[in-house]
Parts: structure tokens; sequence; C-alpha cells
């Protein structure tokens, strides 16, 4: 996959500022005459570019799957605080060279205008005296996934992560149930405190850096950052009150639904993710090595490029699946910009989600594959609503193959009709935490009770009515504390809901024709960011849409699905 260097050497890496600096300083040095030496130009900064994100992309692989390793969490210290920050400067005046460069409109090729307006962005953003703030930040974000990685739990004699422990909520046993949904909280409430300074610090530092950019708040600056030119705040708002008006009534369906199937006085948090059959808990695979293997065969059958893609990263080491102690919450698809070839990281205990995990993480190495060969690292780099759209699409689209991990047939009737209900507590979820961080960053001077009023107040406009949170209101204040993208990416989330209507959208085209949904999913993907984010959708055969009626009409159909199963 990796391409031979045409401009740095092959036996560069970049381990200090001392041996990364000359590549800067040529790139800026350098002439450019006309409008095929700007291309020429462009890829070689692009070159640098991939080969120093994909070092850091490792030592940041490396810190969470280890983060008690000393000797990692300096290499990614080291870069976070010595590469970084001398970088950024340089960049600005890289950008300032492309800015002023009279042959830009030269390039005509679909991406360039994009990538032109990107950087423009960047250079309008830029701030020296955000360089220690941004560092500052990244060294506070790190510290959540620290105190996270820490967390375990005792249930029956075993020291448990709090990933392997929440297995157990889906035990037919209601006391055992509720005794890890207790272990699990009480451990996370033990770190409540600190996890509320930490965040407290990360708003202050968000809103100092977003101020020193001209912005009033640090909302406005991210939008700016992120290169939201498609939507704005005002389209979060319509998609928060179209999913409580369209969705919050389905969740309360189904809660009402297992109440009365479990045959429960009360309703608790604890009785969220136990099969309503009583049956135990569904198992997908023995272990880590089970699991590469069926995904591999789940995404061969349906279509071998995308079997070809796990393979390659099984035989290259690039998947670290299962959970165990010290290993940093959550699960992600690295891009390896320079290798083409991605790292997928999650923490595997055997569940249904795991599937859904590695189905998801999968959409995204295929997206990376996909990208690998276009001319620039920018072009790879796709925004959010389109990469989480690779990776939701996946999930359902794979769903008609799930009997390579659930053969026995009522096993994978309850597979499908839960991971279909997932979804439907998926979206108000995502518009809970996106509507949170608006007013978190719209108020930056709010108090630690302020912050858990405002959160109990949004959490009971997209919650069911149904579940008894009686004795537990401590846990209840402090759920937002678990979701890491409020701590490490903010903003990143109202993504994933406007991907999962996407999806929804993708996968309902493939059951219709199988053969046209594949191949507008794998042509959205290959286009990369060389398109606005509605015409990649478009591409896809589908429509960049969070109304009322759009959302109205998708529910219908996860309804009949459901009612299929």
């Amino acid at each position: 996959m990796k391409k031979p260097r045409t401009f740095v050497s092959e036996d560069f890496v970049p381990s200090s500022w001392e041996v990364i600096e000359p590549y800067y300083m040529q790139l800026l040095e350098t002439a450019i005459p006309d409008v095929e030496s700007f291309r020429k130009w462009l890829q070689q900064r692009s070159e640098l570019e991939a080969i120093i994100s994909e070092n850091g992309a490792w030592r940041y692989i490396r810190m969470t799957c280890d983060t008690s390793n000393n000797v990692y969490r300096e290499a990614y210290t080291f870069f976070i605080t010595e590469i970084e920050p001398k970088i950024a400067p340089l960049n600005h005046k890289l950008n300032e060279k492309v800015i002023q460069c009279p042959y830009r409109k030269g390039l005509t090729e679909p991406g360039f205008q994009l990538l032109f307006r990107n950087i423009e962005t960047d250079f309008k953003l830029f701030r020296e005296e955000n360089i220690p703030l941004k560092t500052e930040i990244q060294n506070l974000s790190r510290d959540y996934g620290a105190i996270s990685g820490a967390m375990t739990v005792t249930i029956d004699g075993k020291t448990l992560t709090l990933q392997q422990a929440a297995t157990i909520l889906e035990s037919p046993d209601r006391t055992k149930r509720e005794f890890a949904y207790r272990s699990i909280n009480e451990r996370r409430y033990t770190d409540h405190e600190k996890l509320h300074e930490l965040y407290t610090k990360l708003i202050g530092l968000r809103h100092q850096v977003a101020r020193n950019a001209g912005f009033e708040n640090f909302r406005d600056y991210m939008f700016e950052a992120l290169g939201r030119f498609d939507y704005a705040p005002a389209d979060c708002f319509q998609f928060h009150e179209s999913v409580m008006q369209e969705v919050v009534p389905m969740l309360n369906d189904l809660a009402a639904q297992r109440k009365e199937k479990l045959g429960l006085a009360d309703l608790r948090p604890w009785d969220k993710a136990v099969d309503t059959s009583g049956k135990p808990a569904l198992k997908a695979f023995e272990n880590s090595k089970e699991l590469i293997e069926k995904s591999i065969q789940c995404f061969t059958t349906i279509d071998g490029f995308l079997g070809n893609c796990l393979q390659t990263m099984q035989q290259m080491e690039h998947l670290d699946l299962e959970s165990r102690q010290g290993k940093a919450p959550g699960g992600y698809n690295y891009p390896l910009s320079e290798t083409g070839v991605p790292f997928i990281f999650m923490n595997a205990t055997s569940t249904l989600r795991d599937v859904v995990t590695m189905m998801h993480e999968g959409g995204h190495a295929v997206h990376s594959f996909l990208t690998h060969d276009l001319e620039l690292s920018d072009f790879k780099s796709t925004p959010s609503e389109v990469a989480e759209l690779a990776s939701m699409s996946m999930e359902l689209i794979s769903m008609d193959f799930w009997h390579i991990f659930f053969p026995d047939k009522d096993d994978l009737r309850r597979a499908k009709k839960d991971h279909l209900s997932q979804i439907i507590e998926t979206l108000p979820w995502v518009a809970i935490i996106d509507k949170f961080q608006h007013w978190i960053y719209e108020n930056p001077s709010h108090t630690e009770q302020q912050r858990i009023d405002k959160w109990l107040e949004i959490y009971r406009e997209f919650s069911d009515n149904i579940t008894n949170w009686r004795g537990l209101e401590k846990y209840r204040e402090l759920l937002w504390q678990k979701q890491l993208h409020l701590y490490e990416v903010p903003f990143y989330y109202i993504e994933y809901g406007f991907a999962q209507l996407g999806a929804l959208a993708l996968w309902k085209r493939y059951k219709e024709n199988p053969e046209a949904g594949l191949a507008g999913y794998l042509a959205a993907l290959k286009l990369g960011f060389t398109r606005p984010i509605p015409e990649i959708y478009k591409a896809a055969g589908i429509s960049f849409n969070f109304t009322k009626e759009y959302i109205k009409s998708l529910m219908q159909f996860v309804r009949e699905e459901m009612e299929k199963v």
C-alpha cells in the first residue's frame, strides 16, 4: 500500500524537530513558477504531513493500547509538546504561501477548491497565542483516557474493566445485573469530582482559544474550525427537535414493551440491556482471534474487496481488539496517512455490541483503503459526517450476514432486533450530548451545579419516561462523564446523528437493490473529501437531510424492519 517517497528521504523518521524543520524550510523557500510546480509543491507538502501524521498516530495508538506504559506516554507527550507546537507556525506560513499563489485557479480538478477553502479557514483561525493553549488542551484530554482506563471493579472475586463488567448487565439474573450496575457507576462516581475539574479546565482553555481567534464562544469557533460549511447550529437545533418529536416516542414504546415483557413493576437502569425473553446474553465469539476471523468472513461474503481490507490489517497486526486492564476505553479506526492501512482499536468482550463496533470500525477501515490513492492527504481526510456514514452504513449492510456470528436463527433474530432498538436509542443520545455541548460553550462560566442541572433538564427531554431512577439520581446526573467525546473531541458527535440517518437511508436502498446500494456506498466513499458533503451523500443515492419529515419516514422504515425480524 505504501507509495515510494519522492520528496522526503526513505530513511526519514520524524523523531525530533531538528530533523523535521529542514523539510518545512525547503517548502517555504521553494519557488513556484507555474501550475505544475504548484501541484508538485502541494504533493510534497502532503507527503511530509502524511509521514509526520502517521508517526504521531503510532504514538497515540501505543499509548491507548497501554495507558500504564510511561515510555509510550512520554513519546506521545513529546510529540504534542515538542513537535506539533513548532509545526503550527510554519504550517501557517505554508498556508499563507498557498493563499498568495496566483496558480490556485489553474487546479480545476475536484477537491482542490475545497482544499483551498479549508486552508483559508485555517489561516484565518490561526493565532500564535493559541499554540501553547492547544498543547495544554491535548495534554488534559489525554488525562481523560488515563483516568478512565484505570477504572476497574471486582465482581465474584475477579478484577474487571468497566467494559468487561458491563457484559453482566445482559445477565438474566436481575440481582447480578443490579450489583454490576451499582459497581460500575460507583466506580465512576469515585472519580466524578476529578472529571468535573478536568472538564472545567478544558472548557476554560477552549473558550480562551475561541476568544483569541475573535469568536464569541467555542461553539462558533469549532463550527468554523471543523469546516461545517454545509450546515449551521440552527440545523443542529432542528435535528434535536425532530428527534424529540419522532424518535423519543419510539423510545418510550420500547421501554414500555421491555417492562411488560420482563414482567417488572419498575423498569430500572440495569434492566435495559438484558434480553426480554429471559435468555442469557448473546455471545458472538470466544476471543479476539475468532472475532477477526468471523469479521473477515462477513466482509468477504458482502464483497471480496471488503474482506481483503481486514485481511491486510490482520497480516500487518493493525488490530488490537480485546479489553484489558490499563487499556484506554472506547474504540477507533486510526487512518495511517502514509501506509494507507489503518489501525483498529477496541475493547471487545464477546458481546453483540462488539460485533457492531467491529463492523463500524471496519467501515471506517474500508474508507481508508478506498481513499488511499487520492492525490493529496487532505483529500483523504473526510469530514465526520461522511466518515461516520461509512461506518454506520456498514453496521446495517452487514446485518444480512450476521448468521456468521449467530448461526442459531433465534439468536440472529435477537441480534438484529437489538441493534435496531439500539439505533432508536442512539439518536436521542446524540441529541442529548450535542445539545449539552451547545449550552456548555454558550455559557462557559457556569458552575458545576448549573452544569448538572442543565444536563438533567436535557436528559429528561430525550429519555423515556418509563425507567425508574429512584435512589440512583447521583449516577444519572453524571452520565455525561462517560462520553469521551466531550473531553477529547468537542462537538464531534452530531455527526453520528446525521450519519445515522444517512446510513438508514443507504441501508433502505441496499435492501431494495443490494448491488446498487453497495455500488453507491463504495462510490461515495471513494470520493474522500473532493466534494461537499451533500454531493457525497448524493453519490450514495441518498440525501443529506435532517428535517422532521425525513426522520419520520426513516423511523417508519425502521419500524417495518423490526416487525419483519
